[in-house]
């Protein structure tokens, strides 16, 4: 007999096991040491950076802030992890053991013959153990597992993803309503103006210093700035619709409040973008990507494992009492234990071909993980540069805006002396108007120019939260 120094490792060995299929490796990408207009130092950690109160409004700051307590789909992706946390215990499940108890009582009652009264009354009482036990002698349940552990990272990844896009889209309907706030006061401060000048064209025309065109040209440019300011209204409110919206509010709600004002928001910050080796650990859709990659190599093995023979130790407990009246009671107990050999031979391909299926899925994981990590270069980049040059756009319309509101009020001067004609006039305040609606414009692109940065390099999703899971990965430069 072999001796129990033998016995007890080949018994674990059998029970343990061996998990078939590739382990999971960190995936790999050849990425530049620094961003093409960015310097070489890294930005750490930038999860919890609250980059959007570089803007120094205590309203956007509170919108963002009950935003990510209250937006629908961050409360989406949280429910999503929760679902991805049951999935976990459900795909471990198979691999423990099961036990099964039921049980059952039926009462009858017989007549002898039709003219008896006497009758025969029989209860019958049962009951049943099931036991089972799945040997994973080769990791199908194990992988199942990992795989399920590596989809529960890829949820609370992609609920930072939701709470990213929620930051990212609050601060841009914010700016977009302070932007048109701003294009309506300018537009409100033109038709003061345009109006001035066609009341002084009419006191001219009574004066016999104007003809009735140059009245006509201004009144002209009063309605035409008249035209202009609902479509600016209209979209104010869709803005204002937006943010509430997000906020898991009426669309209507926030209206009356940002019809208070303010100043457009002016990000005061120095550019930071860090190196493309910082994405890999800071942007949440990378991190899903890579999870969902690790997901899909577990499921490989899964695949495997199904090509391999299983065993299940099985066995049951059956008691039966039998209760007869007038008779004597009988008892039995029957059982059974024993184990279940499964062994796939022919399939017509069916194992191997879901084998296959699994490294291709694996495969397009891995491109859809580099692709996701190239996009988020690339969207870095495109900020960098536009807030380089936009910058630049900003201190040029401002010139001119100066420019321009200097030559307006020489040519009403002029006008008022009659040295000069009205059109010079009306030509002067449609170029002022243009230019302040331009810088406006301005304004507003450099302040999403920061925004678009930001979410680039995937920061703030983290601000406020006491725990952030961050998967490891390998960057080959």
């Amino acid at each position: 007999m072999l001796s129990i120094r033998v016995v007890a490792p080949l018994t674990m060995l059998l029970l343990s096991g061996c998990v078939v299929g590739p382990d999971h490796k960190a995936p790999e990408i050849a990425l530049p040491g620094k961003f093409a207009e960015a310097g070489a130092t890294s930005n750490g950690d930038v999860s919890q950076v609250a980059w959007w109160k570089a803007f120094n409004d205590s309203r956007l700051n509170g919108y963002v802030q009950t935003g990510l307590g209250q937006n629908l789909d961050v409360l989406q992706a949280l429910e999503r992890i929760n679902s991805a946390q049951a999935n976990v215990i459900v795909a471990g499940a198979g691999a423990l053991p099961s036990l099964t108890v039921s049980g059952g009582n039926t009462t009858s009652k017989t007549n002898t013959s039709p003219d008896s009264a006497s009758d025969v009354r029989t209860s019958v009482t049962s009951g049943n153990l099931d036991a089972s036990w799945f040997l994973d002698l080769f990791g199908l349940y194990r992988r199942s597992k990992e795989g399920a552990l590596a989809s529960l990272d890829a949820a609370y990844a992609s609920a930072d993803v939701a709470r990213l896009s929620l930051i990212s889209q609050v601060a841009a309907a914010y700016i977009d309503v302070r932007y048109y706030q701003e294009r309506i006061a300018i537009a409100r401060q033109n038709l003061e103006s345009r109006r001035e000048t066609l009341n002084l064209t009419k006191l001219q025309l009574e004066a016999g210093a104007a003809s009735r065109l140059d009245v006509v040209q201004s009144e002209g440019l009063v309605n035409s700035t008249l035209a202009e300011i609902p479509g600016l209204e209209t979209q104010f409110h869709r803005s204002a619709h937006r943010i509430a919206t997000l906020l898991a509010l009426p669309a209507s709600s926030l209206v009356t409040e940002l019809q208070k004002g303010a100043h457009q928001p002016v990000a005061r910050f120095n550019t930071k973008a860090g190196i493309p080796a910082d994405l890999i650990r800071n942007r949440p859709d990378i991190r899903a990507a890579e999870r969902q990659l690790a997901s899909a190599v577990a499921q490989i093995g899964v695949a495997e494992a199904q090509l391999y023979p299983s065993i299940t130790l099985g066995g049951s407990i059956t008691p039966r009492y039998n209760a007869i009246a007038g008779s004597l009671d009988t008892r039995s107990l029957t059982w059974s234990f024993g184990p279940q050999l499964s062994l796939p031979i022919f399939d017509g391909g069916r194992l191997r071909g879901n084998v296959k299926i699994a490294e291709s899925s694996a495969r397009e994981s891995y491109l859809a993980w580099k692709q996701t990590v190239l996009d988020a270069v690339e969207e870095v980049e495109n900020a960098l540069a536009a807030v380089a040059r936009d910058r630049r756009t900003v201190d040029a319309y401002r010139n001119t805006v100066k420019s321009y509101q200097e030559a307006l009020q020489l040519a009403t001067a002029s006008y008022r002396d009659g040295a000069s004609s009205l059109l010079d006039v009306l030509d002067a305040q449609r170029q002022v108007s243009t230019a302040q609606a331009s810088l406006a414009q301005a304004v507003q692109q450099v302040a999403q120019d920061y925004v678009s940065l930001n979410v680039a390099i995937g920061g703030g999703y983290a601000f406020g939260k006491a725990d952030t899971r961050v998967a490891s990965v390998v960057v080959k430069k």
